[in-house]
């Protein structure tokens, strides 16, 4: 090895040794529902998630627990509800013991913050159709397979309305993508999570559906299986936090059913 490589690779063995292990730790990953995404965001800046940063990958939780269950590189996944948690638990692509429900949610009605929509969910379908127009499409989320279009169709089936207005509906990957064609005034209506209506000034919210129309909104957390380590345990540790519980409450989120206090941090 030539002189100088040689004194340039003992400099950097030098200064590695010198830096701080949390400089060196390669940065958590988590898989998280699209709607998590302006409170973790909000968290990341704010450095409530530790440090490193953890790299936040936002997605639909059917897609992500996918992912998960193939092995990806995941440290922590959050899921926007039960089942597909679940899903991931029966492919053994979590730690059980780690799992627990983090927040809470509420499913609302939105239209873009300049329309003059007024929607009584009492009085039935009629005034939905109204507002959609003759060629209106009212936005949700998949909902077969992304937890927020499976809460919508819960909610318009126990009241009554998913017959008229499944013909009239625009099914979006994600609710993040749901709420963006409300946004854009490609939709006048859409169904999305209360966190997601707080989070988007550019829409208003007209209804909230009554909780009692569609399975609770929980949102668990685990670790993955295979990244039980240190890192992984203080990231779930802060999400339990109360300034962690402080930001969720911020951006429209909730406490689970039956939920224990946050930790003071």
């Amino acid at each position: 090895m030539r002189p100088s490589v040689r004194i340039a690779c003992r400099w950097l063995a030098l200064l590695a040794a010198c830096l701080p292990p949390a400089l060196l730790a390669a940065p958590p990953t988590v898989f998280a529902a699209a709607s998590l995404k302006p409170a973790l965001d909000q968290m990341a800046r704010d450095g409530l998630l530790g440090s490193p940063t953890p790299q936040l990958v936002y997605a639909a939780s059917s897609a992500l627990a996918r992912q998960i269950e193939g092995d990806a590189p995941a440290d922590l996944f959050i899921s926007a509800d039960e089942r597909w948690m679940n899903d991931a638990a029966e492919h053994q692509a979590i730690v059980p013991a780690t799992r627990m429900d983090l927040l809470g949610n509420a499913l609302v009605l939105v239209a873009p913050a300049g329309s003059s929509a007024r929607i009584d969910l009492a009085r039935g379908v009629g005034p939905l159709l109204k507002a959609l127009g003759r060629d209106g499409r009212l936005a949700i989320a998949l909902p077969d397979s992304v937890p927020a279009g499976i809460y919508a169709k819960q909610s318009l089936v126990k009241l009554g309305m998913w017959d008229a207005l499944e013909p009239r509906m625009a099914m979006s990957r994600d609710v993040r993508a749901a709420l963006n064609l409300v946004v854009l005034r490609q939709c006048p209506l859409g169904i999305v999570y209360r966190s997601d209506a707080v989070s988007e000034p550019r829409v208003k919210v007209l209804a909230t559906f009554p909780p009692a129309s569609h399975k609770p909104i929980v949102y668990p957390v685990a670790i993955v299986k295979g990244h039980d380590d240190a890192a992984a345990r203080a990231l779930l540790a802060a999400l339990e936090s109360a300034r962690a519980a402080e930001v969720f409450r911020h951006w429209g989120f909730s406490m689970p059913p039956q939920a224990k206090q946050p930790v003071r941090q």
